[in-house]
C-alpha cells in the first residue's frame, strides 16, 4: 500500500530543498525523491558546488603564483586535476552532511531512487537496488534540475570528450582543452583550466562572450581570458568531431579544425524530465525538457508544480531556491505574503569574477533613458592594493535627472559579494534609491565596498 504525504518533492537541489523546508515549517508531511545516492541534487554533486570549489582552489594557486612572497617556492607546487577534484569532493561531503541534518531535523522523509508518475497523485520510486515502491500526495513539486545537452552526433563515450558532469570524473590533467560553448559554464571552466596552465581554446557560437552582460564587462572578460592564454574563437558552429587515440579534432563549419586531448562540450542544458513518465498524467515539456508554468509555477495540472531549471529561465541556484520556497507558501496558505523579485543578480565565477543586476548601457541607450556612469577602478582602492587584487571595476548606471540607480556591474575579486550592496539600495522606493546614498554614506576603510563611494562621487562629478 502506498504511503501518503501532503506533498511530494522530486529532487533535492536548491528548488526542491527550498520547497521542502518551507512546507515542513508549515507542518506539512513532506517526501523527497532524490535520484542521486546522496542529497543535494545536481547543484551539489555536478554543478554549482564542485565547479566553484574547483575555481576557488585554482584561484588560490594563481594568487600564490602572483605573490612575490612565494616566488621562490611556488615552482615546486605541482597541482593536478585529480588534486583539485579531491579538494572539491571534500566540500561536497560537507554539503551532503549538512543537508542530511536539514531533512532529518524537519522530519522530511527521503526516498533514494528514480521517481516517476503512476497517476496525477501517485509516484513510483525505483530504488538503486531496483526495489519498487509507491507514494501518494495531494500536491507534487517537480524540481529535477538539468544536465548538459548531448547532441547525438558527439560520442561522449570517447575518453577525450567530456561535459560539465563527466569532467568531474577526469583522472588526468589535460595539456590542451577545447571548450565548445562560451556561455557561463564554458567561460568559468576556461578560467579554471587556464589557471592550471592548460592551453585552452574557447569556441563561441556568437559574436561576443556573454552578450547579456554590459559590453564593457564582456570586453574586460575577453581581455583577461586572452591574457591568461585562452584562444577565443567567435561566430563558429560545430560540424563534426574526428576521434583519435588520445585526442580529438573539432571540425567547424568555417573550415577550421582544432585538435586537443580533451573536448569539453558546454553548449546548452536539458531538463531532467525524460524519466518522469509524463505521458501518464498528460503533461508535456519543450525541446529543452522544460515545463510551461504560470506565475505560481503551476503546470497544466494545477496541483503539480515545477521549479528551478525545469521551469525555464533564469535557471540559477539562487532563484530556484526562492521559487521552491514560494511554491511551498502557495501550497500551504493558498497565497504567498511575499513575491519573487523580477531582477535577479547574476554571479559568474570566471577569473576575475563578474556580477551584475539591472540594465546595461546598451539597454538604456535603446530605451532612450538619459543616464550617467559612475566608475571605480579596483587598482585605486587601498584594500585591493593590499590584497594584490587590482584587476577589476565597479560601474554604477544612474538616471541623470532623478539619480535613480538603473544598473550595477562589477568585475573583479568578490564581485558576486559586492553587487549585493547595490542590490539592497536599488530595491528601495523613491529617493532612497539614488546614487547619492553611496556618496553620503561612510564605508569602512579599507574595504572593497568603498568602491561604491568612489564610483558615486565620480558619477555625480560628471553631471555637476
Amino acid at each position: 500500500m502506498a504511503q501518503s504525504f501532503d506533498v511530494i518533492v522530486i529532487g533535492s537541489g536548491p528548488g526542491g530543498e527550498g520547497a521542502a523546508m518551507q512546507l515542513a515549517k508549515q507542518d506539512k508531511r513532506v517526501a523527497i525523491i532524490e535520484s542521486f545516492p546522496q542529497l543535494g541534487g545536481n547543484c551539489t554533486h555536478k554543478g554549482t558546488i564542485p565547479s566553484k570549489a574547483l575555481r576557488h582552489s585554482i584561484q588560490m594557486v594563481a594568487e600564490y603564483r602572483q605573490n612575490p612572497l612565494f616566488e621562490k617556492c611556488i615552482n615546486r607546487m605541482d597541482i593536478s586535476w585529480p588534486d583539485l577534484l579531491r579538494s572539491s569532493n571534500r566540500v561536497i561531503e560537507k554539503h551532503v552532511t549538512m543537508r542530511e541534518r536539514f531533512y532529518s531535523r524537519n522530519n522530511v522523509e527521503v526516498f533514494s531512487g528514480e521517481g516517476y508518475f503512476i497517476d496525477e497523485h501517485t509516484m513510483g520510486v525505483k530504488g538503486h537496488d531496483d526495489e519498487q515502491l509507491e507514494i501518494k500526495a495531494e500536491h507534487i513539486i517537480i524540481a529535477t534540475g538539468s544536465r548538459p545537452y548531448r547532441p547525438p552526433e558527439v560520442n561522449f563515450d570517447h575518453p577525450c570528450i567530456v561535459d560539465s558532469d563527466t569532467v568531474l570524473e577526469l583522472q588526468r590533467t589535460p595539456r590542451r582543452v577545447t571548450i565548445y560553448g562560451a556561455g557561463v559554464i564554458g567561460c568559468e571552466y576556461a578560467s579554471i583550466f587556464a589557471n592550471l596552465d592548460v592551453k585552452v581554446n574557447l569556441v563561441d557560437t556568437r559574436d561576443r562572450l556573454l552578450s547579456f552582460l554590459d559590453d564593457e564587462i564582456t570586453d574586460a572578460l575577453s581581455y583577461h581570458l586572452r591574457d591568461q592564454g585562452v584562444v577565443i574563437m567567435h561566430n563558429e558552429q560545430f560540424d563534426s568531431v574526428e576521434e583519435h587515440p588520445g585526442s580529438v579534432t573539432l571540425k567547424l563549419k568555417s573550415g577550421k579544425e582544432v585538435q586537443s586531448d580533451l573536448l569539453f562540450w558546454a553548449n546548452g542544458r536539458s531538463g531532467n524530465t525524460e524519466n518522469l513518465n509524463l505521458d501518464a498524467i498528460g503533461l508535456a515539456v519543450n525541446s529543452r525538457g522544460q515545463f510551461d508554468v504560470n506565475e505560481q509555477f503551476q503546470t497544466k495540472c494545477p496541483h503539480i508544480f515545477a521549479v528551478g531549471d525545469v521551469a525555464g529561465p533564469p535557471a540559477l541556484a539562487s532563484a530556484s531556491y526562492d521559487q521552491g520556497r514560494f511554491v511551498g507558501q502557495i501550497i500551504s496558505n493558498g497565497k504567498s505574503d511575499w513575491r519573487l523579485i523580477d531582477d535577479v543578480p547574476n554571479g559568474i565565477y570566471t577569473n576575475p569574477e563578474i556580477s551584475s543586476i539591472g540594465m546595461t548601457e546598451a539597454e538604456l541607450t535603446e530605451k532612450n533613458i538619459p543616464y550617467e556612469v559612475g566608475r571605480a577602478e579596483f587598482k585605486n582602492l587601498s584594500r585591493a592594493q593590499i590584497q594584490n587584487r587590482k584587476v577589476g571595476m565597479l560601474k554604477l548606471l544612474f538616471h541623470r535627472d532623478t539619480l535613480e540607480l538603473l544598473g550595477i556591474h562589477c568585475f573583479g575579486a568578490q564581485a558576486s559579494e559586492i553587487v549585493h550592496i547595490g542590490q539592497a539600495i536599488m530595491s528601495q522606493e523613491g529617493e532612497a534609491n539614488t546614487v547619492k546614498y553611496f556618496a553620503e554614506t561612510t564605508f569602512n576603510y579599507p574595504t572593497m565596498a568603498e568602491a561604491y563611494r568612489v564610483a558615486a562621487l565620480y558619477g555625480l562629478n560628471r553631471i555637476s
